[in-house]
């Protein structure tokens, strides 16, 4: 099922990427939207806050915000790290938004491209997540 968004258009699930690289995160996002183009909304965070490998919980906010759906955002990550400060970064969402965002258990790169796809055909947030982690390899 589709979340309306804006009174008359439907929402897609938005995708974040998180790794500890930025330019792999960069690369990442870049190789899904010449994938899917603009049809979910998409963000990256990658590297540490001076610009080193690393993750930054207060960067993955800002990516969660940046690729907000009302049908929920997939935070594919690269690393434990990764996952332990998205994890934070959603704690630190609004009560009523954290159980729109779920960290997919894929590859960094596949995942995406896998969570993307499915996202631009409208799949709700619960199908996106278990196909990226069900159909990426492992």
């Amino acid at each position: 099922r589709r979340a309306w968004c804006g009174g008359n258009a439907m929402a897609n699930v938005g995708i974040v990427i998180v790794s500890h690289s930025p330019k792999v995160a960069e690369g990442a996002a870049d190789m899904v939207r010449q994938m899917v183009g603009d049809a979910v909304p998409l963000a990256h965070a990658g590297g540490d806050p001076a610009g080193g490998l690393g993750t930054d919980v207060g960067s993955i906010l800002a990516a969660i915000d940046a690729a907000w759906s009302e049908a929920g955002v997939a935070i594919l990550v690269d690393l434990g790290g990764a996952e332990t400060n998205s994890e934070m970064a959603i704690e630190l969402l609004d009560e009523d938004r954290r159980p729109l965002v779920v960290v997919c258990n894929a590859p960094i790169v596949e995942g995406a491209v896998i969570a993307a796809a499915e996202a631009s055909g409208g799949s709700p947030l619960d199908t996106v997540k278990r196909m990226a982690e069900e159909l990426s390899p492992q």
